[in-house]
C-alpha cells in the first residue's frame, strides 16, 4: 500500500469515526482547489479533493461547512449567516459595471455656451463625441435654460487589466532545470535547493504606462504531487528578467503572501514598495525560493491583476 493511499484510509476513518446521527459532520475549509472541490480539515485530519454539492456557493477558506462522509465524501451546504445580504451588494455592484460598460450614452448635460473640452461634433445646436473608453457624450447648446443642467457624472477609472506570464520555468544549482516546467521552490531529493520564476516580458510596465496604479494581486494554484498535501507558503521574490535566463537571480524578497494545500488556489495582494518596482519596470517578475524538504512545492497560473485609481 503506498504512503498516499494509506493516509486517504486513516482520513477517511477519522471522518466516519465523527459522524452524526444527522449523517454529516462539521469541517472548516482550508483551501478551494483548481478542480472545484475543496480541501477541509475534518476529525483533525486533512481530507483533501472534496467534492461539493451546487448549493455550496462562492466558496472560501475559513468556511465552516457540513459534509456528508463516507468513500466519497461531499460538503452539503456552508453553516453560518445568510449570505443573502452580502450578495445583494456583490450583485449590484455587478449590475452598475455592466451598465456602465454597455450603456451608449455616458451623459448629457446643456448649457448657454459652447461645450468645453475637445472633440465635440455640432449638429445644430447638438453636440456630441465618444470618450475614452468609447462611450457617447451629448451637449445640447440651449437658447435660455429654464432648468439647470445635471452635473456630468465622473469619470471612470481605467478597467482593470490581467497580465498573464508569457513563460515560467525552474532553476537549480546555478541553471536551468529542463526537467521542470513549472516554477519550484525547496529541495525534495537532495539535488539542491529549486528556484522558480514566472517572465512577463515588458507586460506589467506597459498596462501601467500613463496610469496611477492602486492595486496588484497575483493568482497562484499548488500543484499536485509536489510535497506534502498540507499548506505550505510561498516563498515569494521579485526579479528583474523579461525571460527565462540562463541563471536565475533574485532580488526582493522573501514575502509570504500566501500558504496553499495541495490543488488550493489562491489570489495575494502585492505590497506597495514591490508594486512600484514592477509598475516602472525597474522590476520585471516574480520567483520563488526555499531551502530543505518542508516547503518543497509547485505552483502555476501567476496572472496579476492590475486596478487602477
Amino acid at each position: 500500500m503506498t504512503d498516499a493511499a494509506r493516509q486517504l484510509g486513516e482520513d477517511l476513518a477519522r471522518a466516519l469515526s465523527t459522524s452524526s446521527s444527522s449523517g454529516t459532520v462539521s469541517a472548516e475549509v482550508v483551501d478551494v482547489t483548481d478542480a472545484g472541490t475543496v480541501n477541509v480539515m475534518m476529525g483533525g485530519a486533512l481530507v483533501t479533493d472534496v467534492a461539493c454539492a451546487d448549493s455550496y456557493r462562492n466558496r472560501r477558506a475559513g468556511d465552516w461547512v457540513a459534509v456528508r462522509p463516507g468513500g466519497r465524501p461531499v460538503v452539503m451546504w456552508r453553516l453560518g449567516d445568510d449570505p443573502g445580504p452580502a450578495d445583494a451588494v456583490t450583485i449590484r455592484q455587478l449590475a452598475t459595471e455592466v451598465a456602465l460598460d454597455e450603456q451608449v450614452v455616458r451623459a448629457a448635460t446643456w448649457g448657454t455656451a459652447a461645450p468645453s473640452g475637445s472633440d465635440w461634433q455640432q449638429v445644430n445646436t447638438l453636440y456630441l463625441r465618444k470618450n475614452t473608453e468609447g462611450k457617447v457624450e451629448l451637449y445640447g447648446q440651449l437658447g435660455s435654460e429654464s432648468d439647470p443642467s445635471p452635473d456630468a457624472p465622473a469619470g471612470r477609472a481605467p478597467k482593470p487589466v490581467t497580465v498573464t506570464a508569457s513563460s515560467s520555468g525552474s532553476w537549480r544549482n546555478g541553471r536551468r532545470d529542463d526537467y521542470r516546467d513549472y516554477p519550484f521552490q525547496g529541495d525534495y531529493t537532495g539535488g539542491g535547493n529549486l528556484r522558480g520564476a514566472w517572465f512577463y516580458g515588458t507586460k506589467i510596465a506597459d498596462a501601467c504606462s500613463g496610469k496611477t496604479v492602486a492595486k496588484m494581486t497575483v493568482s497562484f494554484t499548488r500543484r499536485r504531487g509536489s510535497g506534502a498535501n498540507a499548506k505550505r507558503p510561498m516563498h515569494l521574490y521579485l526579479h528583474d528578467h523579461t525571460s527565462p535566463p540562463s541563471s536565475l537571480d533574485l532580488d526582493e524578497g522573501p514575502e509570504e503572501l500566501l500558504s496553499l494545500s495541495v490543488g488550493a488556489m489562491g489570489t495575494a495582494t502585492i505590497p506597495a514598495d514591490w508594486r512600484a518596482k514592477l509598475a516602472s519596470g525597474s522590476r520585471k517578475g516574480l520567483a520563488i525560493y526555499a531551502k530543505g524538504s518542508r516547503d518543497y512545492a509547485s505552483f502555476s497560473g501567476g496572472s496579476i491583476t492590475i486596478t487602477f485609481s
